[in-house]
């Protein structure tokens, strides 16, 4: 297989040899393929998967979408580890410690009382803290009116028919004065667009002001001091709210102003933190959502009406409706029809409950136990019992339900798709490409695009990300954001149209706000609201001009060729290089120690030595050719005072010229790519690292997807046809334990 692969990247033979033909390359590397593809198909093997973890993700999905909660499981549970591809839903990673098992049991008991809406739950304060690097100077979000400016919008779930404060802090600067106080300003606190309450801050300080006063000292009079520091202690309003998930808007009322006169150079130091942030905008630090309060007896919710499918009428009615209820949530939990056993269990800690309590007290008690299920929290599979162990089998109807839900969902499969199991239908194969692409349909199939091409572009670096401010001034969350939100647009549509996942390359087109746009120095597109934006230039467009994945392809304060042409290697090619050896020497400084000023003349000396020569020679002539995008992605002719030289090569020494060259090029490559994409979404559909024994079944799903002109169905639906995906090997994932 190593082989063939750099066959197909025309790494092989090495470079100064004697290379064939284009014609003999495909001829050999085919013949190879086919020998490889033959074996393997006479002796099929799936591979082996320990018992699979929920990861927070496919936790907090379940929760969603068993019992209408929507949680922040980062709340409840630890960060989960990630393979060395960066997936964290990869069962060899999703270790269990005492800890984590903690975490479980106590998010059991709070999701519980939650779905059932326990009164008797005490108030809480949830606090919510906005970055101080976002900048708060427009329309924070889509979901907040016209006309609003900076503040935050958070979803937020409600538990239960009650009272609730929300109180706003507002932001401080280095002298912990509140910023912006030096003209009146109108913040509005809203749920659900609905207004609350319109509060004015601002304009009211007394006194002399710190710069008025700094002659004699720092601060200013006393009642000035006072005001500064806690203008924002009333911004909070007590009003009662229907349980269930909803959206707390805080925003100040936009002001237009223009400056007159001279413009004055930014301050620095004091004058800057007393003049400038006196007289600016004001801007939401924290948000605190404190309740519920006041409760009455337990009302009605989103999350209780999934619950309670029956109502007992009469004592002799509630242990069957207590049976009816927890069945059918533990065998949608499960995955799987629950046995008479674990009904048993469920019912014992129902009627403790009941018996300490009331009905729903015994109906909270038992989702508990659903929820700190291993059968819930793991996914187990189960052999055939004719099936010895190693045999190779194919799962079953309702196991490839799960599979499938967590490959498209992350979570927990629908009564659509478990009818589906039961009846025979995923058997088929016309039924089972009518459920994934009724799946594809879904909004849930979003987690592709947050779980996998996150994880897969590199994306899940950016928060990391901290680029030198003296470089770079212009980066802020608000850009960060931007980019990442670039990019997730554009696989969704991608995804929700099914089109060639080559168009992630070759596509015109982006998705662009007026922060970003004004990054890439695009004009005419306004407003914080991403819209559709088509190029002509044949600079931006495609995965390969946008700026989050060139950010995370750069160091702090420049460009990396090496980070680039790693990534193009790994993501787009397939071909990723080894790990550099320990104690290479970073690269110097332009001009540094007598070095040159060129970036190409700096890595050619590093190449020179013997233990970077053979994977630099790999990436950095793919990486120059990104060389005009700096380490924000922002497009430029020169770098230190000289001309950007973009010429780059392919591995196998086809030469081409910057970012056009380069799409154009890997447009000539579309089966290379198509086949790494099919290889990492198989890894994540499995939940395993690929080896030599799957790759027969990446270039079937690649070969029969190019008669679909590669789409994403076409490619999803090759996955879960696969072997890996739809056979398993007995003894490696089951067991009768797991309950």
């Amino acid at each position: 297989e190593k082989v063939v692969t750099k066959l197909r990247t025309g790494e092989m033979p090495p470079p100064g040899r004697p290379r064939p033909d284009a014609e003999t390359y495909r001829a050999v590397a085919s013949a190879l393929e086919g020998a490889l593809d033959a074996a393997a198909a006479a002796s099929p093997h799936p591979g082996r998967v320990p018992v699979h973890r929920l990861n927070r993700t496919e936790y907090a999905n379940a929760a969603r979408d068993l019992l209408g909660l929507e949680i922040d499981a980062r709340a409840l549970l630890s960060a989960d580890e990630a393979d060395q591809e960066g997936f964290d839903n990869v069962a060899s990673v999703l270790s269990v410690s005492p800890a984590l098992l903690e975490n479980y049991l106590s998010a059991a008991r709070a999701l519980s009382r939650l779905a059932v809406g326990d009164p008797a739950l005490h108030p809480v304060v949830d606090t919510f803290k906005i970055s101080k690097a976002l900048v708060q100077d427009d329309r924070i979000s889509d979901d907040l009116p016209f006309g609003s400016q900076g503040g935050a919008l958070i979803r937020y779930y409600f538990p239960l028919d009650a009272e609730y404060t929300i109180k706003v802090l507002l932001r401080r600067q280095e002298y912990d004065y509140i910023v912006g106080l030096g003209e009146a300003h109108d913040l509005d606190i809203r749920v659900d667009g609905a207004r609350l309450k319109r509060f004015t801050v601002g304009g009211e300080a007394k006194g002399m002001t710190s710069p008025e006063n700094f002659a004699g000292n720092t601060q200013g009079d006393p009642e000035f001091e006072e005001y500064m520091h806690t203008a924002d202690a009333k911004l909070e309003v007590r009003a009662r709210v229907a349980a269930g998930l909803h959206a707390v808007g805080v925003s100040f009322v936009r002001r237009y102003w223009e400056p007159e006169g001279v413009l004055q150079p930014p301050q620095t130091g004091f004058g800057r933190t007393t003049n400038e942030y006196y007289h600016g905008n004001p801007a939401v630090e924290i948000v605190s959502i404190g309740g519920p309060y006041g409760a009455p007896a337990r009302g009605d919710s989103p999350s209780r009406q999934k619950v309670f499918v029956c109502r007992p009428r009469a004592a002799a009615d509630e242990e069957p409706c207590a049976r009816k209820i927890l069945s059918t949530l533990a065998a949608r939990a499960y995955r799987r029809p629950v046995a008479d056993d674990e009904m048993r269990t469920l019912l014992s800690f129902y009627a403790a409950g009941r018996g300490e309590s009331d009905f729903d007290a015994g109906i909270q008690r038992g989702i508990e136990r659903i929820l700190a299920a291993p059968s819930f929290l793991f996914r187990v599979e189960r052999a055939p019992a004719s099936a010895p162990a190693g045999a190779v089998y194919r799962v079953s109807d309702l196991d490839l339900a799960s599979r499938l839900s967590f490959f498209l969902w992350s979570s927990v499969p629908d009564d659509e798709l478990r009818d589906a199991a039961a009846r025979g239908a995923l058997r088929d194969p016309a039924g089972l490409e009518r459920q994934v692409a009724r799946m594809l349909r879904d909004p849930r199939s979003s987690a592709l695009v947050e779980n996998f091409a996150s994880r897969w572009l590199e994306l899940s670096k950016l928060p990391g990300v901290v680029p030198d401010t003296a470089l770079y001034p212009e980066f802020d969350e608000n850009l960060r954001d931007a980019m990442a939100q670039e990019t997730r647009l554009l696989v969704a549509s991608q995804l929700r149209e099914d089109r060639s996942v080559v168009d992630l390359l070759t596509a015109d087109y982006s998705f662009l706000n007026e922060r970003l746009a004004a990054h890439y120095g695009i004009r005419g597109v306004y407003g914080s609201h991403f819209r559709r934006v088509a190029f002509a230039d044949g600079i931006r467009g495609g995965l390969l001009g946008q700026g989050s994945v060139l950010t995370v392809t750069s160091y702090p304060n420049r460009t990396s060729v090496t980070m680039r042409g790693r990534w193009l290697l790994a993501n787009i090619l397939g071909a990723p290089p080894p790990p550099p050896p320990p104690d290479i020497p970073a690269l110097k400084e332009a001009g540094a120690d007598g070095q040159p000023r060129s970036l190409r003349e700096r890595m050619e000396l590093h190449r020179k030595n013997p233990a970077c020569a053979a994977c630099h020679q790999r990436m950095d002539p793919l990486g120059f050719a990104l060389e005009n995008f700096d380490a924000l992605g922002k497009w430029r002719e020169a770098s230190d005072g000289a001309p950007i030289d973009p010429a780059a090569a392919f591995p196998d020494g086809s030469r081409f010229e910057g970012i056009r060259g380069l799409r154009a090029l890997l447009a000539g490559h579309k089966e290379d790519f198509a086949r790494t994409l099919a290889e990492k979404l198989l890894a994540y559909a499995i939940g395993r690292g690929l080896d030599y024994r799957d790759m027969p079944a990446v270039r079937a799903i690649a070969r029969d997807a190019a008669r679909a002109d590669y789409s994403w169905s076409s490619i999803v639906v090759g996955i879960v046809k696969s072997p890996p995906f739809s056979m398993a090997v007995a003894g490696d994932n089951s067991g009768e334990s797991a309950r």
